[in-house]
């Protein structure tokens, strides 16, 4: 069993060793000192995630194998897509996305079935299919990364740069940070709530996808061809997706305090610790991204900050969650104004990462509708 486990880390330590090689190998004149380094860097944190995480290792391993037959179907030529059968209805970004799209509102279903019977193979099912639904979409997202150079090599980029791509990233973020806190906290009778805020970001995407054709690729707009896109928005989505979490949460925590479903949901002070535990993490990324931000705005616009709207209600953001964790770490505050706070904290974040592009116009109005 043992020997086992070994050899199955060392497909994962191959797998990410042979997907960065390709990309230096493949794309070396077009990534800069920077970009080689968040390269290399990302093979040290997959690694920490795999050996700490053991379904993560599946996760990459599957979306490794995934993308790399999609790369192989297509032969380098975008147009097979609408010949090969697996590339049409399966593999091509935006069929791995469309079947994402189907299989949350599935297992959605299957979670809130599973709240009332508690049966052990209906809950397996529910986590299985948002395992598949992440999967694929995270394949479908680097497919379509494959898929922009296909088109042309200066079209070509990393597909977190529109409403319709980050949307994506952010039902596949949430996804993994809560399916991570399923297997600590032992339970899956919270799937009903978080899936909830997954399949309102699906709902958006279908709308976005199908009403606005949002799905074609789009060469980037100036600003941005950066770096400091590919590590940005990624640490901005994982304080989002926390963020989100801590919400669901928050609601799960207030419906057991109002007596209901008391012998479904986990206990009080179980959800009281998982709200702290993702805002503490969505706290940390967010900061991380703020920061990330202004040192972009300063080598794009020649100032760290320049009170944009999007700068500014990411600051309200900012300062809404600091003030959360403030009152609870060091004024011991805990209950029910904590878990509203998060609640009206979900809205304030959803204002500033959509809201903002839809109702303001600033800097950053290139992710509007």
């Amino acid at each position: 069993m043992k020997d086992q486990v070994s050899l199955y880390n060392k497909i994962f330590i191959s797998s990410l060793v042979a997907l960065a090689s390709y990309a230096l190998i493949k794309f070396h004149n077009y990534m800069d000192g920077y970009e080689i380094a968040i390269l290399i860097s990302s093979i040290f944190a997959f690694s920490w995630l795999g050996f700490s995480w053991a379904n993560f290792k599946n996760f990459f391993i599957t979306i490794f194998l995934l993308s790399f037959l999609s790369i192989f179907l297509y032969q380098g030529n975008l147009f097979i897509a609408e010949e090969d059968f697996f590339l049409k209805y399966f593999l091509s970004s935006q069929s791995a996305i469309m079947w994402m799209s189907a299989l949350y509102p599935l297992s959605l279903i299957i979670y809130w079935f599973h709240l009332f019977n508690s049966q052990e193979f209906s809950g397996k099912l529910a986590s299985s299919l948002v395992w598949i639904a992440t999967t694929l979409g995270t394949s479908g997202l680097l497919i379509r990364w494959y898929e922009s150079y296909l088109i042309n090599i200066d079209i070509g980029h990393i597909p977190i740069s529109n409403l319709y791509e980050v949307f994506v990233l952010f039902c596949i973020i949430t996804a993994l940070i809560y399916m991570y806190y399923e297997e600590r906290i032992g339970t899956k009778k919270l799937g009903a709530f978080i899936l909830v805020i997954i399949n309102i970001a699906v709902g958006f995407l279908l709308w976005y996808s199908f009403a606005k054709g949002a799905h074609e690729i789009q060469p980037l707009v100036p600003a941005l061809q950066s770096y400091w896109m590919k590590i940005h928005v990624p640490a901005n989505f994982i304080g989002y997706g926390a963020f989100a979490i801590a919400a669901m949460v928050s609601m799960a925590y207030l419906v057991v305090d109002k007596g209901w479903l008391t012998k479904y949901l986990p206990e009080k002070e179980v959800l009281e610790d998982m709200t702290y535990r993702t805002i503490a993490i969505g706290f940390i990324f967010f900061t991380i991204a703020t920061i990330l931000g202004a040192v972009w705005a300063a080598e794009a616009w020649g100032g760290y900050w320049s009170w944009d709207p999007k700068e500014t209600w990411a600051l309200i953001v900012w300062l809404n969650y600091a003030a959360w964790l403030h009152l609870r770490l060091i004024k011991g505050l805990r209950g029910n104004l904590l878990a509203w706070w998060s609640i009206i904290g979900l809205f304030i974040t959803a204002f500033c990462f959509l809201g903002v592009n839809l109702f303001l116009s600033g800097l950053h109005s290139y992710g509007e509708l």
